[in-house]
């Protein structure tokens, strides 16, 4: 192996030689800990150190990395203190989780380390998202993160490379190919002679080097870093090493022909690098030792640290409030007005305008635009085209091609870039062009955006705009009822508006709001529903359910067009006495207004568009019987659409939809 050590000193290569080292150091000790029992799980990175370390080494502290669960060397690179490390890894409550995560699955703001989840791609995107705000801030900075051979054949590598290279993102992507993606060798895994071809194919620069050569590693880092802000680039990097032990420590190395240790153990990045550092006299045998044993000690004392820590307290209203970050008091801000559930006595006060429902939307948002510099829009067609119903039409002249950003058809890339944006202190709003879309973002949606703040504290800042429902005769993969799909997910706020008052004042709030928000918006209501709205920039508060009739003797539970079914019929049925709710917010429910609901009248119907099994209604019926029991004075029952996907003739639709059967329910349980 040869090493070009231009002109580091000897110093620097002392210091690089004890953070090769260090990490090295820090695993033979976690795999005695692993056979002794005292941690659950390892996922080694012997023999890979010098890519982890090589690529920290190149960057500044305050540039983004987005490491893998084998790339301790970043952690320790980035001087994360190994006490606390080491109560990560034994699940302590003072690691960086409190005990919420697995070994290398969290992160850390003061370090800028973004942990990864398992899932191997989406990390990709998320660098998309921090090297554009840097890019944004005209900073002269650069996003890294780290991929494996295997997670090459994921979409969200394809997704990831394409964003970054046309939105020309200084942003780095390393693959460490060691050769085998659990135990599928890479002639199983690609075709390609060598992965770094796959650049030519995004129209970037990409280069193949010796992932086990240190000053290789940093040096090549190092420079792509300058061509990456120097040229406003991203670069692809193939970094070829070897894992010299199993996927995890369990599964054992069975699969990987024996000659192929004996090959790896002579390319041991740290025994040539020391072989090295000796024959040009810039260490000897006894300094070697010294630093190994001043290493060794360390690490004994930061584990005595760590030992030392409080067992684990379980305080359950703690882990609930952790779903969340805590979202400002809007009353406080006091250029945000705030329309509370008292019906409209505040708004009254305000200039009113009528306005569609879609001309609501564009309001709420483009009063939101002005509000905030730092809300970054972006989805398919927004810009000059002003997207699939023309919400954004106009503001790309307004705002600018950097904040009203047109995307490529990658939903998964551009969810996990709205979260980098949110890592750098930008709130990223996506127009999903339609709802049913989401299913090619849902891991990042379901697994980054909502889980992120309750694995390491970091808020996701993220509102994904979901136009959705039927009624307009579009089929079944433009026109599903999916809300249900996120209610079941901690850490996902979603809201439904039914109004335009309320759709204006929720996509505001939820662009306030530091969470991940759904904002759906029903397609069918878009331009025929009109109400008044203020003309002022306000909130409808997220998780307050709107009283919309009084009535005393059925109450109809609804949201989104379920509200506006209601309304019809109470107003055709004048002899019922209908109470109407509408949910607004699915998550989080207001149970409070729904147990007055289910007081005022004894008797409920929840209504809802989707589909019956499965629907958020379900969820609320067990609630009031398990909450609301002696309240009641029939059966709760549900109203959703048929168990069919939804079909595009509009006979066959309009048979679908829950509207279809309401009467007949409303009367089953009138007589009941």
């Amino acid at each position: 192996m040869l090493f070009d050590r231009k002109n580091l000193t000897n110093s620097e290569l002392t210091g690089i030689y004890q953070s090769l080292l260090y990490p090295r150091l820090i695993e033979e000790k976690m795999l005695l800990l692993l056979r002794q029992g005292k941690i659950s799980k390892w996922f080694s990175g012997i023999g890979q150190e010098a890519i982890a370390v090589g690529a920290t080494l190149a960057l500044h502290q305050d540039e983004w990395i987005m490491p893998l669960h084998r790339n301790l060397g970043v952690f320790t690179t980035r001087n994360m203190p190994l006490h606390k490390l080491f109560m990560q890894w034994q699940g302590n409550k003072e690691g960086y989780s409190k005990g919420r995560e697995r070994s290398f699955h969290f992160g850390s703001r003061e370090h800028h380390v973004c942990g990864m989840i398992s899932h191997l791609g989406p990390q990709l995107a998320i660098a998309d998202g921090v090297a554009l705000a840097y890019k944004l801030r005209e900073e002269k900075k650069v996003s890294l993160a780290f991929t494996g051979e295997g997670g090459t054949s994921e979409g969200d590598f394809h997704e990831a490379l394409n964003v970054a290279a046309v939105w020309n993102l200084p942003v780095i992507f390393i693959i460490e190919n060691n050769g085998y993606g659990l135990s599928t060798p890479t002639n199983e895994q690609y075709k390609c002679e060598s992965l770094v071809e796959r650049a030519r194919g995004y129209g970037i620069d990409g280069i193949r080097i010796d992932g086990n050569n240190i000053l290789s590693v940093l040096d090549t880092i190092k420079g792509v870093r300058d061509f990456c802000i120097e040229y406003q680039k991203p670069y692809l990097i193939e970094c070829t090493t070897f894992r010299m032990r199993g996927h995890e420590e369990a599964s054992g190395t069975k699969y990987v022909p024996k000659h192929l240790f004996d090959i790896w153990e002579k390319k041991d990045p740290i025994k040539n690098f020391e072989t090295y550092l000796l024959s040009e006299a810039v260490l000897t045998e006894t300094g070697i030792e010294a630093i190994r044993t001043e290493l060794k000690q360390k690490i004994e004392s930061e584990l005595q640290l760590a030992n030392a820590a409080k067992p684990m307290v379980v305080d359950t209203e703690e882990e609930l409030e952790d779903v969340f970050a805590e979202s400002l008091a809007v009353s406080r801000e006091s250029s945000v007005r705030v329309i509370d559930n008292s019906g409209l006595s505040f708004a009254s006060r305000l200039t009113t305008h009528d306005l569609r429902l879609v001309d609501a939307v564009k309001e709420g948002l483009h009063q939101s635009m002005q509000k905030h510099s730092n809300l970054i829009l972006m989805g398919q067609d927004i810009a000059k085209y002003g997207g699939a119903f023309k919400i954004t039409e106009g503001f790309v002249t307004e705002f600018g091609k950097e904040r009203v950003r047109n995307t490529p058809i990658c939903e998964s890339a551009i969810v996990g870039a709205a979260l980098g944006l949110s890592l750098e202190g930008y709130k990223g709003l996506m127009e999903m062009q339609f709802a049913d879309f989401a299913t090619v973002g849902f891991n990042q949606i379901v697994n980054n955006l909502a889980k992120i703040h309750y694995r390491w504290g970091q808020q996701a800042d993220v509102v994904i705009r979901m136009p959705t429902g039927g009624g307009v005769g579009a089929g079944p993969f433009h026109s599903q009822s999916n809300e249900a799909w996120f209610t079941k997910v901690p850490g996902l706020k979603v809201v439904y508006p039914s109004s335009p008052m309320d759709a204006k004042g929720l996509l505001i709030a939820a662009i306030n709001d530091p969470n991940p928000v759904l904002y759906f918006e029903h397609k069918a209501l878009y331009r025929s529903v009109s109400g008044d709205v203020p003309e002022e920039y306000y909130e409808i508060e997220i998780g307050k359910a709107r009283h919309v009739r009084s009535g005393d003797e059925i109450s109809i539970i609804t949201y989104g067009a379920g509200v506006h079914w209601a309304e019809d019929y109470a107003s055709e049925h004048p002899e019922i006495s209908i109470d109407i709710l509408d949910l607004r917010t699915l998550t989080p429910l207001d149970y409070h207004a729904i147990r007055e609901a289910v007081k005022r009248t004894g008797r409920v119907l929840l209504l809802h568009e989707d589909t019956l099994i499965g629907g958020i209604g379900g969820e609320i019926a067990a609630w009031i019987a398990e909450h609301c029991f002696s309240l009641l004075d029939a059966p709760v029952m549900r109203c959703g659409s048929l168990e069919t996907p939804i079909p595009f003739n509009t006979e066959l639709e309009q048979n679908f939809m829950a509207k279809a059967r309401l009467g007949d329910y409303v009367q089953k349980l009138m007589n009941y």
